[in-house]
């Protein structure tokens, strides 16, 4: 029974587990829209990257579980400046302001100070805190290397930094503690009396001394450490896994949604064109797909990872490769039933060619078929890449959800419960191929008129 397109949506509409899935693919595919506008394409080149991650916190929880936390656990705050310029005389001060309202149960791992100068000459640095209770301290004075002709220089200037630590240490008057075991993170946010938490705002100040104000700063920015991080948290190589996962979604679309449609179209035109032809054609054709389907297919594809290519693309094909069999095999029997059929005979009676003959007359007839077995090779071609990936063959270059899940699996991720860097990239390969299974489940219900009753 043949369907018209306008057919084939009207029955597919009456399917509700069918509708399901077409709204999880459109959330998918909304995620994918969001990764392009929201991550930069250089996230590819710097996923493997250690320096583009130094910023970002080792092993962090995600952000949310601090509302399932009995203590709320410092949040890792990458905090941008406020900019003010001040001219006296020769001497130009650039002020970089960063506010801080800490409201956690625990002190901050540590505290940094990143950025970019162009320069001549040596200009000074200088750090306070203005904390909750209104003091203020002196937290570092410093300066640039001397240069008589313009430089960049990137700076980082940390709190275990033993100037701060002394510093620190000629404030000691305003607190009542040692100072021996403590770090100056813990100084700067305990209470003068106590080493307790002191919650509040914070106003961390930085300015620049320069005479002729020849300096330019850029990437300033002001490092709170702490525990978690982002939506998604972080993994031992400080990658935010949430970048990883949103740059996944297109890939696994990708990945799944071409190597099911190339495969579709390679078996369905293969399958129908043995099939109408007959014979000793249909015969020699069926035994090469006998041949290709009896093949092993995951050592072959490990073997052709390791001696031909890792890339993404050609992956892509080797999947291809495998994927048609099947299809062709169905196509096939469909075809030799399709054939007999009168409007074929008349056809062929009129001098059609075999090429018209197939294209016009009997493919048509298959298309339910083709979106049924569309959507169901889909997470069979995701789960196969992720599968490939786990086992370290996969394009490291790219960030799919089986390359997260592989390198969580390097590092121990499961023995030490970083359930964060396992479970999000599995949920994500679990709910896509069930979004096409859906789909195909629906699509099947129009193909088999059984089901459809």
């Amino acid at each position: 029974m043949s369907f018209s397109k306008k057919e084939i949506w009207k029955e597919f509409s009456r399917n509700n587990i069918g509708l399901a899935g077409i709204g999880i693919i459109f959330a998918l595919f909304g995620l994918s829209i969001l990764a392009f506008l929201t991550i930069p394409v250089e996230t590819f080149r710097e996923w493997n990257d250690p320096a583009s991650w130094l910023s970002y916190p080792k092993s962090a929880l995600p952000v949310w579980t601090n509302y399932f936390l009995p203590q709320k656990v410092p949040e890792h705050l990458i905090l941008l400046p406020f900019t003010s310029i001040q001219k006296s005389s020769d001497i130009t001060a650039f002020t970089n302001l960063f506010f801080v309202d800490y409201q956690y149960d625990s002190f901050p791992s540590d505290f940094i100070y990143q950025y970019d100068a162009k320069y001549t000459g040596s200009p000074l640095v200088t750090i306070s805190v203005t904390r909750p209770d209104g003091m203020e301290l002196e937290l570092i004075s410093t300066s640039l290397p001397s240069s008589t002709t313009e430089s960049k220089f990137t700076g980082m200037i940390f709190s275990t930094d033993d100037s701060i630590k002394k510093n620190l240490k000629n404030s000691s008057d305003r607190f009542s503690f040692s100072f021996d075991t403590i770090s100056s993170g813990d100084i700067v946010f305990s209470k003068p009396d106590q080493n307790r938490i002191l919650k509040g705002h914070y106003i961390f100040k930085v300015t620049i001394y320069d005479v002729g104000g020849n300096i330019l700063l850029d990437q300033s920015r002001f490092i709170l450490g702490g525990k978690v991080y982002g939506l998604m948290g972080t993994d031992d190589l400080r990658r935010d896994l949430a970048v990883g996962l949103l740059w996944g979604t297109p890939l696994a679309l990708f990945i799944g949604i071409t190597v099911s449609i190339v495969s579709v179209i390679l078996g369905l035109v293969y399958g129908v064109f043995a099939g109408f032809k007959g014979k000793i054609t249909d015969e020699a054709m069926m035994r090469f797909n006998d041949i290709i389907w009896a093949m092993p297919v995951l050592p072959l594809l490990i073997i052709l990872a390791v001696t031909v290519g890792n890339s993404i693309f050609l992956i892509v094909g080797f999947l291809v490769i495998f994927g048609w069999v099947g299809i062709a095999k169905v196509s096939r029997s469909m075809a030799l039933q399709i054939k007999t059929l009168q409007y074929v005979e008349a056809s062929k009676l009129m001098g059609q060619k075999d090429f018209k003959i197939v294209f016009k007359h009997i493919l048509p007839q298959l298309l339910p078929y083709a979106f049924a077995s569309i959507a169901i090779s889909v997470p069979a071609a995701i789960t196969a890449e992720a599968g490939l990936s786990f086992l370290g063959l996969g394009d490291p270059t790219f960030p799919t959800w089986g390359q997260i899940l592989h390198d969580a699996s390097s590092y121990g991720a499961a023995t030490r419960g970083l359930w964060w860097w396992i479970v999000p990239p599995g949920v994500m390969i679990a709910i896509t191929g069930l979004a096409f299974v859906f789909i195909g489940h629906a699509m099947d219900t129009i193909v088999n008129p059984k089901l459809r009753r």
